[in-house]
């Protein structure tokens, strides 16, 4: 298991590793088992991979951007699993009030200084010549057999 391998090592590189601390880490999965817990309250069939096998293997898709197929070779699962499992993490994790972003007001009423930097990220059109008749031609159709 991968994080047998990573949770003894020291701070600074399981966050190179994971992408968050330690501390952050613990309470994701204790956000997690109680989400798992009201899901399963009547039954169910337990998931393969334990839950810090499969908040590691989220942090590690939003981390490294690998694709579910590559995932999910790595963790011995589906592509379809390592989907849902992604998802679900994800789902759970932005519902939690622990890593909600304050709001609008929030930061209007603070007295802390934000530097904003805006990022042009609209398509544009690629320029390409424009068709015309004189360079399409091949040649005389009796030529083209």
């Amino acid at each position: 298991m991968k994080f047998e391998y990573i949770k003894n090592k020291p701070d600074a590189i399981f966050r190179r590793l994971c992408g968050v601390k330690k501390t952050t880490f613990d309470k994701m999965i204790e956000i997690l088992t109680n989400a798992y817990k009201l899901t399963h309250k009547k039954g169910g069939r337990p998931r393969k991979l334990p839950l810090e096998e499969q908040l590691l293997m989220a942090l590690e898709y939003l981390r490294e951007y690998r694709t579910y197929a590559h995932i999910a070779l790595s963790y011995n699962i589906s592509e379809s699993a390592a989907f849902q499992i992604i998802r679900w993490i994800e789902n759970v994790l932005v519902d939690a009030k622990e890593f909600a972003l304050p709001g609008r007001k929030a930061l209007l009423k603070s007295d802390n200084e934000f530097e904003i930097i805006l990022i042009d990220a609209s398509e544009s059109p690629i320029e390409r010549p424009k068709k015309n008749n004189a360079s399409s031609i091949l040649g005389r159709k009796k030529d083209i057999l």
